[in-house]
């Protein structure tokens, strides 16, 4: 195994034991409820999935924050203002409606514990699709320890999506690590291997499994929860 001291860990579906679709449905349905007093639920969908679209596609320095809301002003020009305090209203008061689609992950928590006691940086990197307030929000239903984490991608600060490989050498760049250095554990075959071609060491978690694009893929470690929890038992205390 190379000398690995840092792993770099996907959120949903990894350190969240969470079923995606109905994640989906459920924010979906909350998030355009929250605005149809502006506009109508199918056109806010059409709006949403473009910018959100703009984002994975950006391969310029801009965060995704400012990337998104320039997609979705070219939407709703001047009243862009108004939806921005709608997002803010929902995730401040009805995001939390999601937390029905979340269960708490044992085997993770034990397994970053192990990991944390042997002496490796940890980083939370999930797609930063979502501003802070949400992913903090979800870091905080896993019963994760937010000071456990050097590093966590958020949509204010992130300049790229998975699976853009410019996004994980972003993060290899802010947490100043090379690539053999660090392991990459996700559930999602294209986002989360995608790291590999930096170089990086990935394991592939098999419960809530995601490949939409039916991809042949390759990761270096394969396995369930349990599996994983196993496998951090047996990596070596870091020197």
């Amino acid at each position: 195994m190379k000398k690995i001291n840092t792993i770099l860990f996907d959120l949903d579906g990894t350190l969240l034991s969470i079923d995606m679709k109905e994640f989906e449905e459920i924010y979906y349905t909350s998030l355009s409820n929250a605005f149809k007093s502006i506009i109508a639920p199918d056109n806010f969908m059409a709006i949403l999935y473009s910018s959100v679209k703009a984002m994975v596609k950006n391969k310029e320095k801009r965060t995704n924050e400012e990337v998104f809301m320039s997609a979705m002003k070219e939407h709703v020009g001047e009243e862009l203002p108004a939806f921005q305090k709608h997002f803010i209203r929902y995730y401040e008061n009805d995001f939390s409606v999601l937390r029905n689609a979340v269960n708490k992950n044992t085997d993770m928590l034990e397994a970053l514990d192990i990991l944390k006691e042997k002496g490796y940086e940890l980083v939370i990197a999930t797609n930063p699709l979502f501003p802070k307030f949400a992913i903090d929000q979800r870091i905080q239903w896993a019963d994760l320890v937010h000071e456990d984490f050097s590093h966590i991608t958020y949509f204010e600060d992130c300049h790229y999506c998975k699976p853009n490989v410019e996004y994980y050498s972003e993060i290899l760049e802010t947490i100043g690590k090379n690539p053999q250095e660090c392991l990459m554990v996700g559930n999602d075959a294209e986002e989360d291997l995608a790291a590999s071609t930096l170089g990086i060491t990935t394991y592939l978690i098999t419960n809530h499994l995601l490949n939409r694009k039916n991809l042949n893929y390759t990761a270096d470690h394969e396995g369930t929860y349990k599996d994983f929890l196993l496998f951090a038992e047996s990596m070596p205390v870091v020197s």
